[in-house]
């Protein structure tokens, strides 16, 4: 189904499941759940937007699509994930989340980079 090299199928389902978890605690109301809206966009269709994006990574075949596509990913997810959720009055309930997903994104960053080196093998 995909052609991502191994090192980067499980931060991908890490991230995965983590937004849908995020999304289904949203549209649950079910706390700690993450805001509503922030000033710049709504968070549901924010989560969204990620889970599309993943599934775009795995399916699509073309290795420079999945890069840009796998980058954006990084780039989203540290929003979610980044370390500015420190900050966050929830931090005490949501740490094993961000922590989870911090270094999901650390390790697909990681891989991004060292594919775009040409140091992981594609299957």
């Amino acid at each position: 189904m995909t052609n991502l090299p191994a090192p980067f199928h499980a931060p991908l389902a890490i991230l995965a499941v983590l937004h849908g978890v995020m999304l289904a605690s949203l549209y649950s109301g079910v706390p700690p759940h993450p805001p509503v809206a922030t000033p710049l966009f709504a968070i549901g269709p924010f989560i969204g937007a990620v889970l599309a994006l993943i599934a775009a990574a795995v399916f699509v075949r073309d290795p420079r699509v999945q890069l840009g596509v796998t980058a954006t990913i990084v780039v989203l997810s540290l929003i979610s994930f980044g370390p500015q959720k420190y900050l966050d009055p929830a931090f005490p309930m949501i740490w094993p989340a961000v922590l989870t997903g911090q270094l999901a994104t650390v390790a697909l960053g990681a891989a991004l980079v060292l594919e775009l080196l040409g140091k992981l093998e594609r299957t």
